[in-house]
């Protein structure tokens, strides 16, 4: 894709999160292109599930459909979840101690385990790429592998869209950690973490030892 076009990709999506709903027109007078040069850009917005149309009455002449955001084109523009979460967080251990914030971490390990527990089933492979599909559909960027015939894998996470609050937060890493054991039914270690200073974060898994 050319520059010229996501540039005009990146205007319409600024323009309506501006203006709010705008027909073609509206939006060919305001970036001066014609309203067919704009209808390419929609077609592959709307592929995209960026923007949404709707079917609008006019008082004179036929109905014609005006555009908008959809909710996943509203999560390009900056948010600040991190730093809110961050104030909460700290506000909580002023008020309440350390107790209280492990707790919730907790909490949040236990739905997410739930959540999973359906899902990660099978063999001990088949359970490593079921956890690490989950884990990568909530942006983690995971990759794993087998390391040997004796049932060893490894589990690299490059990305972690918790990373401001897991530094100053070490539960955040522990109950991720426990989650992991919990899923897999398996020994799971954690060799690097991203917010002790990793580049990525590494799980070694292998089948738990009978005692």
């Amino acid at each position: 894709m050319s520059t010229e076009n996501i540039s005009t990709r990146d205007q319409i999506l600024n323009m309506l999160k501006v203006k709010g709903s705008l027909s073609v027109s509206d939006m060919a007078v305001d970036l001066g292109i014609t309203e067919m040069a704009v209808r390419r850009h929609l077609n592959t917005l709307e592929r995209d599930n960026l923007i949404k149309s709707t079917l609008v009455r006019q008082a004179m002449g036929r109905p014609t459909n005006v555009y908008s955001l959809s909710l996943e084109a509203d999560e390009l523009f900056p948010r600040n979840y991190s730093h809110l979460t961050l104030d909460f967080l700290r506000d909580l251990q002023d008020i309440d101690g350390n107790a209280k914030v492990e707790m919730l971490f907790r909490r949040r390990e236990n739905r997410l385990e739930e959540a999973y527990r359906n899902h990660v089933q099978g063999d001990l492979e088949e359970r490593v790429a079921k956890l690490a599909e989950l884990q990568n559909e909530k942006g983690y960027m995971v990759e794993w592998e087998k390391l040997d015939e004796e049932g060893r894998y490894r589990i690299r996470e490059f990305n972690c869209p918790i990373s401001q609050v897991a530094r100053e937060f070490n539960q955040a890493c522990s109950c991720e950690l426990s989650l992991f054991r919990r899923v897999l039914k398996a020994d799971v270690e954690q060799t690097t973490c991203m917010a002790k200073g990793g580049e990525k974060c590494v799980f070694e898994i292998r089948e738990t030892r009978k005692a």
